[in-house]
């Protein structure tokens, strides 16, 4: 059988933000451990996720908290490969996934797409997700460092790529750990999530009122788990159909605050433009 030549100029450095996630840091470096180089930028941890990530190899460089999109940029350019994957630390890469991006390092480089999409697949109470949303939930993740930058103000930062720039799509699954329970998906919506979100909304110039704050939640829960097939995950998809109504009630109350909060500045003289969530 002819052996296939690897394309020796295509190097990809991995790279992991992170805090206080000892207990996943492990798993998600040994799942790039094909990549030539692994960096892990921790936003200065008290566990111990920088022992283990040397420990794995990886180079550790600590970074106070600049935001998802920034500190996921700071990260990108203290590679030392044009290529880079960026794989948080509750993500694993699969190995249908890995073979993928194995395959890549036998193609001429003029074949190759600027960046890749991956699928990300959820763990959610003790089942691999398919609906609510959640699946196929692609996420460009490999991508020429040259030609892509990473954008988003406060959440859901995304990758954005020069004009002409090609994507592609990678087989195989990104594998995601990110909710360990009921308790923790609950606390995750009201001290991360949508309180950043109705940051963002607020920042984007977007307002709410006392009928879209009603709204919100019933049809968050019609999106998730009927038009997107939350009801194929049974329990699952039910308590991920309910969490989406939550957070969306949850962040346009906090919107509506942030609001009133700015009337209350121009009414007072006082210069605040809104408080902090």
């Amino acid at each position: 059988m002819r052996r296939r030549r690897r394309i020796i100029a295509l190097k990809i450095s991995a790279t992991i933000i992170a805090f206080n996630e000892e207990g996943n840091i492990r798993a998600a470096c040994e799942s790039v451990a094909w990549a030539d180089e692994i960096v892990v930028v921790d936003s200065e941890s008290a566990d111990a996720t920088r022992e283990i990530a040397e420990d794995c190899g990886a180079r550790v460089v600590v970074q106070p908290w600049l935001g998802f999109a920034r500190q996921k940029q700071f990260a990108a350019e203290l590679a030392r490969h044009d290529w880079v994957f960026s794989l948080d630390a509750d993500e694993r890469v699969s190995g249908e996934l890995r073979a993928s991006v194995e395959d890549l390092l036998y193609t001429p480089d003029e074949q190759l797409a600027d960046g890749y999409r991956v699928a990300r697949r959820s763990f959610y109470m003790g089942r691999w997700i398919r609906g609510g949303g959640w699946y196929p939930d692609h996420q460009l993740r490999l991508y020429r460092r040259s030609r892509a930058r990473w954008q988003g103000a406060f959440i859901h930062e995304s990758l954005r790529v020069d004009e002409g720039a090609r994507v592609s799509t990678l087989r195989g699954d990104l594998l995601h750990y990110s909710v360990r329970d009921a308790a923790h998906h609950h606390h995750m919506i009201g001290e991360r999530y949508a309180p950043l979100a109705a940051r963002q909304m607020y920042e984007q110039g977007r307002r709410t009122s006392p009928l879209k704050i009603a709204a919100a939640s019933p049809a968050a829960f019609l999106r998730s788990y009927v038009l997107k097939g939350g009801f194929r995950d049974g329990l699952a998809g039910l308590a991920i159909a309910r969490f989406a109504a939550h957070h969306a009630f949850l962040k346009n109350l906090l919107l509506w605050e942030l609001q009133n909060a700015e009337g209350e500045t121009n009414t007072t003289g006082r210069g605040n433009t809104g408080g902090r969530v």
